[in-house]
């Protein structure tokens, strides 16, 4: 009943399988049409540069090299002039979910040098192509395409209009779908939430988002930390949970190069660094960065562009003064 979709001069498809039984839910599940549906995915287009993409994520680099990306002349600029710009919502944000402005630019920034590169292509195209073949992520995939189907039904815009990343991930911060329903906010109360084309919104929202994940005003991050002998290897494979106190991991090893107010549980990240490896430990606000983007080079870049963010608005702060 239900055939794949093909791309003009590419005998690839959607997974036909797949795509039946996702309309057929989504028309048990949410009243959604089927004729409608089909329509719609005949619109669509499996697109194999996407499948190309997320096999070989920039995460996939050394941390010497992802770092270099993000930790640019022109990307610590942008971002002084985006705080400037946009400096009253980012003091709103501190003060009504408790994120410091620095972390907020930094997220917008290394998603997409704010607003500068939001993605090119179609989500539908994006979230249907993973979502119906690429088997390892198809579950999680399909899920935002469900997301995305009811966002649209729900604000009545054309699901095929709407551009963003490989992974589907949509306006100045990136977000999933799911992510929009669930975190998205309208930051100057026009009415509309508008994450491709509002900063205020998507500041707000990031904020909202990290707050929600569990961010806490003022804590640490992260710390560099030197390692010796072999217990720290155990922490390392425990994950980036922070899962034991900053008192204890001293018996595995590992030390902080410098001091951290309180005893918070920590977490052991291994970068690998140009000529030998870099150990740092993470907290509760950096797995928090993570819940954002699961690779820790992906937190340590939010957290080093945010340093050199702030210590560019200081400077600038106290040169006119």
């Amino acid at each position: 009943m239900f055939q794949g979709v093909a791309c003009a001069g590419n005998d690839n498809a959607f997974d036909s399988g797949r795509l039946g039984a996702f309309i057929l839910d989504m028309e048990q599940k949410h009243g959604f049409s089927r004729t409608e549906l089909q329509r719609l995915f005949d619109e669509a287009a499996l697109q194999p540069g996407i499948l190309q993409a997320i096999a070989r994520p920039a995460e996939s680099r050394p941390w010497y090299q992802y770092r270099n990306i993000f930790l640019s002349r022109d990307r610590i600029d942008g971002g002084l002039a985006f705080w400037q710009a946009n400096a009253p919502k980012l003091e709103e944000a501190l003060h009504r979910f408790g994120v410091e402005p620095e972390i907020i630019v930094a997220i917008i920034g290394v998603e997409t040098s704010y607003g500068r590169n939001t993605g090119k292509y179609r989500v539908i195209d994006a979230l249907a192509t993973l979502g119906f073949n690429y088997p390892k992520r198809a579950n999680f995939f399909r899920s935002e395409l469900e997301s995305y189907l009811l966002l649209a039904r729900s604000q009545h815009f054309d699901p095929l209009v709407l551009t963003g990343s490989y992974a589907g991930a949509m306006g100045l911060p990136q977000f999933m779908p799911s992510s929009y329903r669930s975190y998205a906010v309208d930051f100057d109360d026009d009415t509309t939430i508008d994450i491709w084309n509002n900063p205020a919104d998507a500041i707000g929202s990031v904020g909202n988002y990290l707050r929600e994940h569990g961010w806490m005003a003022g804590a640490p991050i992260t710390v560099s930390a030197r390692v010796s002998g072999s217990g720290y290897q155990s922490l390392l494979a425990a994950g980036v949970k922070p899962r034991i106190p900053l008192s204890e991991v001293r018996d595995l090893g590992v030390e902080a190069a410098a001091p951290v107010e309180g005893d918070p549980k920590a977490a052991l990240v291994e970068l690998q660094a140009e000529y030998a490896m870099e150990y740092w430990l993470g907290f509760n606000n950096f797995y928090v960065i993570t819940r954002y983007n699961t690779s820790p080079l992906y937190a340590m870049a939010v957290y080093q562009l945010a340093q050199a963010l702030r210590d560019a608005h200081a400077a600038v702060a106290s040169a006119s003064q």
